[in-house]
């Protein structure tokens, strides 16, 4: 199953290396290559991430790459990240993944 990101997810995560690598270029490294391994993982387990627990009737589970909480969905046959936020944020509601052949994520 691919894992593919909405624009606004694709921004968010780069914000967040952005903000990391001013601080220190080494770890902004290592936080993207936890949160490749980590998106990886939801190629073969999409089911792994946990419930958002803000939002526990909505189908949006997450994976936590510290210190950013990565939302996703499955739909349309791959893994949507449609959300990054730092774990200190208060996530508002996800949103729906975009329809394929869109030529969005």
């Amino acid at each position: 199953m691919d894992v593919r990101f909405t624009p606004s997810a694709r921004a968010q995560f780069l914000d967040a290396v952005a903000t990391i690598r001013r601080n220190s270029p080494s770890a902004a490294r290592k936080f993207r290559e936890r949160a490749g391994k980590s998106l990886n993982r939801l190629r073969r387990f999409p089911e792994s991430g946990s419930p958002v627990q803000e939002f526990p009737d909505l189908p949006f589970r997450e994976v936590y790459v510290t210190p950013y909480r990565f939302f996703y969905r499955i739909a349309h046959g791959a893994v949507w990240i449609v959300a990054v936020w730092h774990g200190a944020q208060v996530p508002r509601e996800p949103q729906t993944p975009p329809n394929p052949g869109t030529g969005e994520g």
